[in-house]
C-alpha cells in the first residue's frame, strides 16, 4: 500500500492532539491527505474516566488511534504531584488501548517517555536497556505509568495479535511549547528567564542543579516527523526510540539560551535543586533501521526558531 492510501484511507483519532507535539502531527497528518481526524479535548472527554473513553471511541470511530495524551510537567511538577503523574497517565493509556482492542482498532500507536529509563543507563540509551534498573526517582511515577504500555502493548501482541506500537521520544522543545515557569520543560523555562531578565535589566539568572547533566532534545516537527513514519510502517514488537542523537550539557545549554536571547548578566547555579538524570541521550538506529526515521533539524537552528516564536507570541500571552 503506498503512503498516500495509508493516510487517505482512514480515520484517526489523536489524543493530545490539541497539545505542543498534538499539533505538530495533526498538521502532518493533514499534509499526508488524512481527512478524517478525531482530535479528543479534555473539556469534553476526561480519558481516565470509563464512560468518557467509550463516548470518545463511539465518537471517533478511529481506525488508528496516536496516544499522544499525558499529564506531564518538569521536575518541579512531578516531585508535586507523582500520585496524579502515574494513576491519570497509567489509567488513560491502559484502558484506550484495551478498549481500542476490544473495538477492533487496527492500529495503536503508545508514545512513551525517555523518563522510562533507568537512572544510570549507559550513554546513549539503547532501547534494550529498558529494564535494567529503576528510573530516575524525580520522575519515575509518570516514566512507569507510561512503560506499562509497552508491557500491554507486547502482551496484547503477544495474546490476541494486536498490532499496538511503543515509541520512546527524548525531550521535545519548539515554537508553540508552554512557557509556564511552574510546569515548562528546561528550554521553554530558560528561554523565558533569559528574555525577561534582558527587559528588566537584571544582572543575573538563576538556573537549576549545577549544570553538569546532560540531555537531548528533538525539535518538535521532527518528532512528530518520527511518529508518523512508524505509524505508517512500522508493526515491530520492539519499543523505538525517537531522537535527534545530540547530547548537551545544561550549562552550554543555559550559556548558548543567553547568548541567542541577548542577556549579558551571569548566570548563578542553585545547587539545592536537584540536577535529574545525571546523562540523557539516545541510540536512535533503531528508528532509522526499522522505518527510516532521522531528525533533520539542527539543534542551535531549532533553538533559534523557539526564541523567536516566543518573542512574537508572548505579549499575547
Amino acid at each position: 500500500m503506498s503512503g498516500e492510501t495509508f493516510w487517505q484511507s482512514r480515520r484517526f483519532c489523536v489524543t493530545g492532539g490539541a497539545g505542543f507535539l498534538g499539533n505538530f502531527v495533526v498538521e502532518k497528518l493533514k499534509g499526508r491527505g488524512a481527512k478524517d481526524i478525531f482530535i479528543p479535548r479534555i473539556e469534553e472527554y476526561d480519558l481516565v474516566k470509563p464512560e468518557d473513553l467509550e463516548r470518545m471511541l463511539d465518537d471517533a470511530r478511529p481506525d488508528v488511534i496516536l496516544h499522544l495524551a499525558a499529564q506531564v510537567g518538569g521536575i518541579g511538577a512531578n516531585r508535586e504531584h507523582p500520585a496524579e503523574f502515574f494513576y491519570n497517565n497509567l489509567m488513560m493509556g491502559v484502558q484506550l488501548m484495551h478498549k481500542a482492542w476490544q473495538r477492533g482498532v487496527e492500529k495503536f500507536v503508545a508514545i512513551g517517555t525517555v523518563c522510562a529509563y533507568p537512572k544510570f543507563t549507559p550513554v546513549p540509551f539503547r532501547e534494550d536497556d529498558l529494564w535494567n534498573g529503576y528510573p530516575e526517582e524525580t520522575n519515575a511515577p509518570y516514566g512507569l505509568a507510561k512503560k506499562m504500555l509497552l508491557v500491554q502493548a507486547q502482551a496484547y501482541r503477544q495474546q490476541y495479535g494486536y498490532n499496538a506500537i511503543f515509541l520512546l521520544p527524548v525531550n521535545l522543545y519548539g515554537p508553540r511549547d508552554n512557557f509556564d515557569l511552574n510546569s515548562s520543560h528546561v528550554i521553554p523555562a530558560l528561554i523565558r528567564k533569559f528574555v525577561e531578565a534582558k527587559e528588566a535589566g537584571r544582572d543575573k539568572v538563576e538556573v537549576w542543579g549545577d549544570g553538569s547533566p546532560t540531555r537531548e532534545f528533538i525539535y518538535v516537527e521532527d518528532a512528530a516527523e518520527g511518529i508518523l513514519l512508524a505509524a505508517e510502517r512500522y508493526n515491530g514488537v520492539d519499543p523505538v526510540n525517537i531522537g535527534s542523537g545530540f547530547e548537551i550539557s545544561i550549562k552550554d545549554l543555559a550559556e548558548m539560551t543567553s547568548r541567542m536571547t541577548g542577556f549579558e548578566g551571569d548566570i548563578t547555579w542553585n545547587v539545592d535543586k536537584p540536577n535529574g538524570q545525571p546523562r540523557r541521550a539516545l541510540d536512535t538506529s533503531r528508528a532509522q533501521e526499522r522505518f527510516g526515521f532521522k531528525a533533520q533539524v539542527d539543534f542551535e537552528e531549532g533553538l533559534q526558531r523557539t526564541i523567536q516564536w516566543f518573542q512574537q507570541n508572548r505579549s499575547h500571552r
